[in-house]
């Protein structure tokens, strides 16, 4: 009976589930999608058919120590508690690869120097001082890969070696390639098998072509890789790999048109030389033609393209680009299913379609989004009557059903921002409140003679009878209860009236800013700038003495 062991598979986001589908295909036993992995089970057969035959896997790792450690020193001691006699020999050469989402292990390669010590350590405890395996940066005949998740720690072999998305097919490239296992991904994330046409208007150096050719003649991937990392293992079998290598009962005559074009000759002599060397020239149809100058396509086929995003690559006019590739899809790929991976929201807009399908993705650095359009003739009602289904539309549709039928179905009240109509939260106080048949102010909500208006931001008085009937609980739990968004601001108690008519008329601050001072005169009233007194009306001086009135 064959051994079983564990195995993960590396991917891209958002590719999980058709690396999944993948393995599934190939018999691997207990499949589980992860975070740009896969983990599955399998004999030594399945490892090798993994790397020769996936076309999303960007390596593919076997786990061989499990452990928890604290700290580097820990790590340390945990390795040198491994035979690594079964794993390496003194001719041989290794590398270390560490990644690390700890807070224990915060350097790397600080984690990737104590590592090689522990393994080198280990050799010359057994052998002797000068006994000690090579240690590489990189590409070394055993590939060690660490990954720790805060104190878990899991040592795998890397089998690949180089990561698989390089094919060896590629003997030339434009200034921004695709990525290999992103465009296989993307065409079987399309559901594209070789059984419709297949266009790609702005092609480059040809990888989604190239992919596509391979995936409708059933070529493995790997086929043009030179070597494998587990072909330096203890336990490689080359019968084994010869046997699997040179099987072809999976390959399959191509019967329909693969069409590539650019506008830039050097690009189109670029894909040539590389489906060229991927032996895939005779199912290629390409040629020298911008997207301005399709006219007619296959019927019923597959669009998948990358165009320029306005970063490495450029055009004069990226608004222009974007709206003629709607256009054609619009004219010339009716009943096409067309694939777009993009940067720019505002570039997608000119396409002037909906999506069907948005799934987020990475090419390269950048966080891009694929998005499916479905181009179909006629109007939306045809086709659905006909079956078909546009998943944006249709999902924006239920819920706005949802919303509308759902509260009132269970006899509950349907929530709102507010109970008084359907005006956004934010603009409250920003309009009054209307009748519907005209655009004054409703009679109740109109000033009357001694009243502060109900329109205005400060809410209502407090004498004002509140607006009665149900609110929504919700509402009353998490609303402000004080400040502008509260259900009515507090107004301040009038000041009490004083019993002194006059006091109505005084000004308060000003008293206040005079108390306890007094008028300044000069001290000699006979200065020259003495104030001149006028007598009052109707006084007169009082008689001295021994006068008569």
């Amino acid at each position: 009976m064959k051994e079983e062991f564990e195995m993960v598979a590396k991917t891209l986001q958002g590719l999980e589930d058709v690396l999944a589908e993948e393995l599934r295909d190939l018999g691997a036993k207990n499949v589980e999608p992860g975070r740009r992995m896969v983990s599955f089970q399998g004999d030594l057969e399945m490892l090798y058919r993994a790397n020769l035959q996936c076309r999303t896997a960007l390596r593919i790792l076997k786990p061989i120590y499990k452990f928890e450690a604290h700290d580097p020193d820990e790590l340390y001691a945990k390795l040198k508690e491994v035979d690594w006699n079964t794993i390496l020999t003194l001719d041989k050469t290794f590398a270390v690869d560490v990644t690390a989402y700890s807070d224990e292990f915060t350097h790397s390669r600080y984690v990737t120097y104590r590592v090689k010590d522990a393994i080198v350590d280990w050799f010359k405890d057994r052998f002797g001082p000068d006994a000690r395996p090579k240690v590489r940066t990189t590409g070394g005949d055993v590939l060690i890969n660490v990954h720790i998740a805060g104190d878990r720690i899991t040592i795998s072999l890397d089998s690949s070696g180089e990561s698989l998305h390089k094919r060896g097919y590629r003997v030339a490239q434009t200034e921004a390639p695709i990525n290999e296992v992103l465009a296989a991904g993307i065409i079987l994330k399309s559901g594209w098998r070789g059984d419709s046409p297949f266009v790609d208007p702005m092609c480059g150096s040809g990888t989604f072509l190239i992919e596509a050719a391979m995936i409708a003649a059933g070529i493995a991937p790997g086929v043009y890789r030179k070597n494998f990392a587990f072909e330096q293992w203890k336990d490689f079998d080359p019968e084994l790999l010869d046997r699997l290598y040179n099987d072809d009962s999976m390959e399959r005559e191509v019967t329909c048109p693969i069409l590539g074009a650019d506008i830039s000759p050097r690009a189109i002599a670029i894909a040539q030389e590389n489906i060229k060397s991927a032996g895939v020239n005779k199912y290629i149809d390409l040629q020298v033609k911008p997207i301005q100058r399709w006219e007619e396509a296959p019927a019923n086929g597959v669009l998948i393209t990358n165009p320029p995003y306005g970063e490495r690559i450029s055009v004069e006019d990226m608004d222009g680009l974007y709206a003629t590739l709607g256009t054609k899809l619009k004219n010339v790929f009716k009943g096409y299913h067309a694939w777009i991976i993009g940067y720019h929201e505002e570039y997608f807009q000119k396409i002037g379609l909906a999506p069907s399908q948005k799934i987020p993705m990475y090419n390269g650095a950048l966080e891009c989004e694929l998005r499916e359009y479905i181009i179909f003739d006629g109007d939306y009602k045809t086709f659905r009557a006909n079956g078909g289904r546009i998943k944006e539309i249709d999902e924006q549709q239920e819920r706005r059903e949802a919303r509308k039928e759902g509260p009132r179905a269970s006899g509950e009240r349907p929530f709102k921002s507010r109970d008084r109509d359907k005006t956004p939260f934010r603009d409250r106080d920003k309009k009054p409140f209307r009748d519907k048949k005209s655009s004054r102010p409703s009679r109740d909500d109109r000033n009357k003679p001694g009243e502060r208006s109900r329109l205005s931001p400060r809410g209502p008085l407090r004498d004002e009878p509140r607006r009665s009937g149900p609110r929504n609980p919700l509402e009353e739990e998490y609303r402000p209860k004080t400040g502008r968004f509260s259900r009515a601001i507090p107004v301040k108690d009038p000041e009490p009236e004083s019993d002194n008519p006059l006091a109505k008329r005084r000004n308060i601050n000003a008293l206040k800013s005079i108390q306890g001072k007094q008028p300044s005169l000069p001290a000699n009233p006979d200065a020259a700038h003495a104030p001149t007194m006028r007598s009052r009306r109707g006084w007169r001086k009082p008689p001295e003495a021994g006068e008569t009135k």
